[in-house]
């Protein structure tokens, strides 16, 4: 008996032993309480490089009179006299030369008298001129300036093709630019294959695929060499009238200038990537767009060049003192009629009379403010893409 009490006292010793080595129990774990996660690493959002264009745009355009914006907007014909004086006096975005402003004069003369113009500007003028070349060269019609006068594209590309018509561009943008000019009020972007049409003899006189290679190559050759281009006569003459003597009404469909007529304008936009290149509108009022107004004049023509054909550049009006215009404009103003519709620079003689006008409207709030804003906006922008403001 005692030998066997011996034995349990010895395995019980062991048992206890052993439970004394053995790990503590651990309390159960918390399942419902995740650990808790790191805060997220926010990432700084990069600032976007600044833009010297649009810095240099805005500086300039928050520092403006209301006089000084609405001269902007003003690509005048040269007067006959006090040109500095009225250019400096009315902020003028231009003076548009003809040939009466080359009469008899040298290239020096020349030379001399817009370098004078440009002296008393606080912003550089736009010098411009229509040298299309054959029937339309204010410049070239001068010999004491050019022995012969530009010919037209039509004859150039019969002569050499597309490089003949390069060639002369070349030559005629180096001219224009010794003189002081900056913006030549081409190419002509119609299409137009019958030679009674009264634009043909200022066209390529060639369809619709050979035209948007000319017009592709030419502005893009201005573009280089420096010189502003002016694609005209938005959306495309076709066979009209002449509107320096009275309205036209174009009825072509919306789809015929959308596959046709639109198409070299698209080209010649596309060319310019360097924003040289402005688009002047036609007065022909079209028919199933808006019968009721000129093309100049009119909200659904711009609203087609900026919203399908996405054109964001300067907008001119062709010449405003044309019959297609008095005629309809009657008494009123038609700078601000061409403004409010999302002009951005009216072509004029008068305007000494239409400043005023235009100012009045501003501040009855006929034209608004960001209307006027955004117009000199574009004027300001093609002039910084000319070198005007640097």
């Amino acid at each position: 008996m005692e030998e066997t009490m011996k034995r349990l006292l010895a395995l019980t010793l062991s048992v206890l032993l052993l439970a004394g080595c053995a790990p503590a129990a651990q309390p159960p774990e918390d399942v419902s309480t995740p650990p808790p996660s790191p805060p997220p690493v926010v990432q700084p959002v990069p600032e976007p490089d600044p833009d010297p264009r649009q810095e240099a745009i805005d500086a300039l355009l928050s520092s403006m009179s209301p006089e000084e914006k609405v001269g902007q907007l003003f690509f005048a014909h040269c007067p006959a006299k006090n040109k500095a004086e009225l250019a400096a006096e009315h902020h003028l975005g231009g003076y548009l030369l003809f040939r009466r402003d080359f009469k008899d004069k040298s290239v020096q003369q020349v030379q001399e008298e817009i370098a004078a113009w440009q002296e008393g500007m606080t912003i550089p003028l736009l010098i411009g001129v229509d040298e299309e070349g054959g029937t339309v060269a204010r410049v070239s019609g001068n010999p004491k300036i050019r022995k012969d006068r530009f010919l037209s594209p039509g004859k150039l590309y019969q002569q050499g093709g597309l490089e003949a018509i390069l060639t002369d561009c070349q030559e005629k943008d180096a001219l224009l630019l010794s003189l002081g000019i900056n913006v030549n009020f081409a190419p002509v972007a119609d299409l137009s294959t019958d030679p009674k049409d009264f634009i043909y003899d200022r066209t390529l006189g060639l369809g619709v695929e050979e035209t948007c290679r000319y017009i592709s190559a030419v502005t893009a050759q201005m573009e280089e060499d420096g010189m502003g281009s002016v694609l005209k006569h938005f959306p495309g003459y076709g066979s009209n009238q002449d509107t320096h003597t009275g309205s036209a009404l174009d009825e072509r469909p919306l789809e015929r200038l959308r596959q046709v007529d639109l198409r070299p304008f698209r080209a010649g936009i596309h060319a310019a990537e360097g924003g040289t290149a402005a688009v002047l509108m036609s007065h022909n009022i079209l028919q199933e767009l808006d019968p009721d107004r000129p093309g100049s004049l009119s909200p659904v023509l711009y609203q087609l060049l900026r919203e399908e054909i996405g054109f964001n550049g300067p907008a001119l009006t062709d010449d405003l003192a044309m019959a297609a215009i008095t005629g309809y404009a009657g008494e009123e103003s038609p700078a601000v009629l061409a403004l409010a519709a999302g002009c951005d620079m009216v072509v004029l003689s008068d305007f000494q009379k239409e400043i005023p006008r235009v100012l009045a409207a501003l501040e009855d709030g006929a034209l608004s403010q960001e209307r006027v804003d955004e117009a000199v906006s574009r004027v300001l922008g093609w002039k910084y893409d000319l070198g005007l403001l640097s």
